[in-house]
């Protein structure tokens, strides 16, 4: 990885952010035999962050990439959903076993961005690059990226993959994120003699709070509560302990398991973000291309974890983006193609690969809109209009983990 202080000229395919889908993208992209440069805000390749659940989809996806086994070699398998319902009276347990659905295992999201980024070829990852803006060039019409440094970059394609407050987006134009009322915190708590929960996902609700723990592997779990944003959050982002005491006031009664894990989690690892999503009416609105210019990941779909598809539909997006970009035009590709066909080919490339993807995502994003705002509202009239929505879209609640995106 290195720095970049001059100006690039005629790179083919840029993209920016070094985040899961970013990698993943330019993975892909290599895998097809086409060559990317991936341009990252931070100093360093962002690998903290927490767990995030990959899916069968997930799985297959990254069974494309060639990465998969070694992720598999880390992590635990899980058997079931565990589910402890508080509301009311006496708790209500209820299991769903994961053995018809697939295969679910909890990766941290450090191991899935190190074994991405070690199967790229060296320099592909360019570090401290701030994009500043992003234009068409009025004589090629190919994107021109503009860093904080002042550096210049003209590239061929351009990929926003820069997350929720994507550049790259609001240069598409795209109507902005919303906010969820609920917000999250995350961490895991490390067990050097093992922890010897069982290989599940371990949740609880209480009116609007839901409290989750699973095994990432035999010593570490990862953990998560989700309640009502209060204004008062805001003051605690940057304090791990301050977030680690909020989340213990907000399940007290919850039971002793979960809060005995979160006492004893990593005192750095908490960490506190503020829900945001794209409506499922704006993925099926939004203008994806212009020129040669796409997004994919949170910057085109970012949306709340309530089916836990964030991370699998990014890479899911990453092999078809690459997939569409070979089938168009790689074998045609020579350097001796005038840019007008160049543009052409990319941008035809660019449509298949939105329109592959649009309904996939529409769906994923209406199921979790429609399951937070269950969660969310305080009306009865309105829970009931959003089971009936779910009845009628999503008789079979699982199916979006049977999805598979292809060979790359």
């Amino acid at each position: 990885m290195e720095m970049v202080h001059a100006i690039f000229e005629d790179l083919d395919i840029v993209i920016v952010g070094g985040g899961i889908c970013g990698l993943a993208t330019a993975l892909a992209l290599h895998r097809k035999g086409m060559k990317s440069v991936v341009l990252e805000k931070s100093e360093t390749l962002r690998a903290s962050g927490g767990a995030i659940a990959i899916q069968p989809n997930g799985w297959r996806a990254l069974d494309e990439l060639g990465v998969a086994s070694k992720l598999r070699s880390n992590g635990i398998r899980l058997e079931r959903i565990h589910e402890i319902y508080l509301n009311g009276g006496k708790p209500k347990e209820k299991f769903v076993d994961y053995s018809n659905i697939g295969e679910i295992r909890w990766v941290k999201r450090s191991d899935l961005i190190e074994s991405l980024a070690q199967d790229l070829p060296l320099g592909t990852v360019q570090v401290g690059c701030q994009i500043f803006s992003v234009k068409i060039d009025a004589n090629t019409s190919f994107p021109t990226l503009q860093l904080n440094d002042g550096t210049i970059i003209r590239a061929k394609m351009l990929i926003g993959c820069d997350g929720a407050n994507s550049v790259v987006a609001d240069f598409l134009e795209l109507n902005p994120k919303k906010l969820h009322p609920s917000s999250g915190v995350r961490g895991f708590t490390y067990f050097p003699n093992g922890h010897g929960f069982a290989p599940e996902l371990l949740r609880t609700i209480r009116d609007k709070t839901t409290a989750g723990v699973a095994p990432v592997n035999d010593n570490l779990l990862f953990w998560f509560v989700n309640h009502q944003y209060n204004y008062q959050d805001s003051k605690m982002v940057e304090d791990p302990k301050m977030i680690k005491q909020m989340v213990l006031e907000t399940i007290k009664g919850f039971p002793q398991k979960t809060i005995d894990v979160i006492q004893n989690c990593d005192i750095s690892s908490p960490s506190f973000n503020r829900l945001r999503y794209r409506a499922p009416w704006d993925i099926l609105l939004g203008q994806y291309r212009r020129g040669t210019v796409t997004v994919a990941g949170d910057s085109m779909h970012a949306m709340t974890p309530f089916v836990g598809q964030g991370g699998s539909a990014s890479i899911e997006d990453a092999v078809v983006l690459a997939r569409c970009m070979a089938r168009k035009f790689q074998a045609n590709y020579n350097n001796d193609h005038k840019d007008f066909k160049r543009k052409k080919m990319i941008e035809e490339a660019i449509d298949e690969y939105v329109n592959e993807r649009r309904m996939r995502l529409v769906k994923l994003a209406l199921q979790s809109y429609l399951l937070g705002t269950l969660v969310d509202t305080p009306y009865m009239l309105v829970k009931l209009i959003m089971l009936a929505l779910l009845s009628a879209f999503f008789r079979d609640k699982y199916a979006h983990v049977r999805y598979n995106c292809g060979n790359l």
